[in-house]
């Protein structure tokens, strides 16, 4: 009954989207997004909520896991907020002016491949809500929330599982400028953006039919813009690493059609105190590529990066994490678990590694 029920609440929605559509054509949305600019004061918890105003917005958790048998894995969860501006005319209830998006990934090199799964819903009635003033969004039984200072995932995809705690030990780490991230020469391409770096993680993972106990690592990214990819943009290359020594260290770069550098940024939390980085001070040198069998796209999966005067070597767990979301938001994107290592190959760190852009220019 509850799967006929999402059936029937999925064609009510398509309905929506349509006759959103159509009425946006004759009245154009009634609230335009707001600004972003710097000063903003984000305060927590009600900036771990949703930010409906503005017209992207991602909750973004990754780490590596380590079961009982010390075997390492990583994973990846994140959910999409899109603002349907198109909608904002539509006096209807099923009107889908909040579009969520979900995906999951777990990396585990004895499978060959990314294990992952995804969920789309228009937000509204309880089956799919980003809630604002505090971090709580879910997609059925898909959900990311605080507990306090720390956040619990629950997801429950075809191929696995996760049920995670992450206890925070570090403040959250404010990218940019206070939090005002730049993502393009013109200040209108950019976001709020903040991270909690070093999370400890407890909880287990369900893989063929097996409930294995797990801990380890992870990283949380949460970020809400209007442009994040200026027009001379095709995609992005970002890293956020949780170093052994407890420092932690994030860095992008935007890239133009031709694959060079238009715009990068980064942050550096080192004993305690945070670094920004201008963009002439980061570089990325692409040291092995993969290509995918299924698509065709070739991703540049091994790297050097630099950030001032600190150079680290990033590593695959595994090549084969590509992430073919093009059936929900569009993109076609490698996200994998990396490990961090410095010039003569000793470990510095692990964290992931995220390319976008390659098969085709980013549309958000």
């Amino acid at each position: 009954m509850k799967k006929l029920f999402r059936l029937l609440w999925l064609a009510i929605a398509m309905t929506g989207v349509a006759h959103s559509t159509w009425a946006a054509t004759l009245t154009a949305p009634s609230t335009p997004p707001p600004t972003l600019l710097p000063g903003y004061h984000i305060e927590f918890p009600r900036d771990g909520g949703s930010h409906p105003e503005f017209t992207t917005e991602w909750w973004y958790l990754t780490g590596w896991l380590q079961d009982a048998n010390g075997k390492r894995r990583g994973f990846q969860i994140t959910f999409f907020r899109s603002r349907n501006a198109l909608a904002d005319s539509n006096p209807s209830r099923f009107s889908p002016r909040q579009i969520l998006f979900a995906h999951a990934a777990l990396s585990d090199p004895s499978e060959k491949r990314l294990l992952r799964g995804e969920r789309t819903a228009r937000a509204g009635f309880g089956l799919a809500e980003a809630e604002q003033n505090a971090m709580d969004v879910h997609i059925d039984n898909w959900t990311l929330t605080a507990d306090g200072a720390n956040v619990v995932a629950q997801i429950s995809a075809e191929e696995f599982t996760l049920s995670l705690n992450l206890e925070t030990t570090q403040p959250p780490l404010l990218n940019g400028d206070q939090g005002y991230s730049r993502k393009g020469p013109d200040p209108a391409a950019a976001s709020y953006y903040y991270s909690l770096p070093q999370l400890k993680v407890t909880g287990s993972i369900t893989l063929h039919g097996a409930k294995l106990p797990v801990t380890g690592e992870a990283w949380f990214d949460h970020e809400w813009s209007n442009a994040y990819v200026d027009p001379e943009s095709v995609g992005w290359d970002w890293t956020g690493i949780n170093l052994n020594n407890g420092d932690a260290l994030m860095l992008f770069r935007m890239r133009n059609a031709q694959g060079g550098q238009r715009w990068a940024g980064g942050t550096l939390r080192l004993a305690g105190k945070t670094q920004a980085f201008l963009p002439e001070q980061i570089s990325w040198i692409a040291l092995r590529q993969w290509r995918s069998s299924r698509t065709g796209v070739t991703y540049p999966i091994a790297w050097q990066v630099q950030a001032g005067e600190r150079k680290i070597v990033l590593r695959p767990l595994m090549d084969d994490q590509e992430n073919d979301a093009r059936g929900s938001v569009g993109i076609l994107y490698w996200e994998g678990a990396v490990e961090a290592l410095d010039d003569k190959g000793n470990l510095l760190g692990r964290g992931y590694l995220e390319l976008t852009g390659y098969g085709e220019a980013v549309q958000l």
